[in-house]
């Protein structure tokens, strides 16, 4: 069997569970594989260290999101892992599609908004500075909201939140530059949202250097422990 074939039959299966919630969470995440993630951070600390990085990220992302009382979707970029540290008992699995990342994320919110939520927020996998009440907090705020935006200290954003999909949010953006963040509130000005604490995502090692956890990750004439 074909991995679209499973894909598509693990999808149907998750839009045929059951609804638990008006809220539902949306979590991006890219396969684990050596070389093929955090490759900006890479460029300094190698493949290998990346990689633990980006896996401790995964499951502290685990961790924060497990107890929120929404329906929680993963969307991979790649193909779906059946058996992962994504236990499907509490994480319904799904698939990215479109050609660049304001498509895939675009594709997601309509997605779960045909599933028949109410309001919906996307963030990524690897945001240590994000906590299990900040992403409560963020879905209250879309009572009365139509958007909710973080802002992250790069120019981008590492949370999304609305009550309805708006395609405007995602088109016309360089995905990846400081631009990000500015050009989605200029597609907000006249609606209603709230922008929450601005937080720093994990891109390069400035991001991780100053990271006590992140320590034990981090090949020995860069971690700070040894300097």
């Amino acid at each position: 069997m074909s991995s679209t074939t499973k894909n598509s039959k693990i999808n149907s299966r998750n839009d045929k569970a059951q609804k638990t919630s008006k809220s539902a969470l949306i979590i991006f995440t890219r396969n684990p594989e050596l070389g093929k993630c955090k490759t900006r951070l890479a460029a300094t600390v190698g493949d290998e260290s990346a990689l633990n990085i980006y896996c401790f990220l995964l499951d502290h992302t685990v961790a924060i999101t497990s107890p929120l009382t929404v329906d929680k979707f993963v969307f991979y970029s790649e193909a779906l892992r059946k058996e992962d540290r994504w236990d499907t008992s509490i994480f319904r699995k799904k698939t990215q599609k479109g050609d660049d990342l304001g498509q895939r994320m675009h594709n997601a919110f309509v997605e779960i908004f045909e599933l028949g939520y109410e309001q919906a927020i996307i963030i990524g996998s690897d945001m240590y500075d994000l906590s299990s009440e900040e992403l409560a907090l963020a879905f209250t705020e879309l009572n009365t909201h139509d958007f909710v935006v973080g802002p992250a200290k790069d120019g981008g954003y590492y949370l999304l939140g609305m009550t309805q999909p708006n395609e405007a949010l995602f088109q016309n953006k360089k995905w990846g530059s400081d631009t990000v963040l500015e050009a989605t509130m200029t597609n907000l000005k006249d609606q209603n949202y709230k922008l929450l604490a601005e937080k720093n995502d994990i891109d390069y090692f400035e991001d991780v250097k100053d990271i006590a956890a992140l320590q034990q990750f981090l090949p020995a004439h860069l971690d700070n422990n040894f300097l």
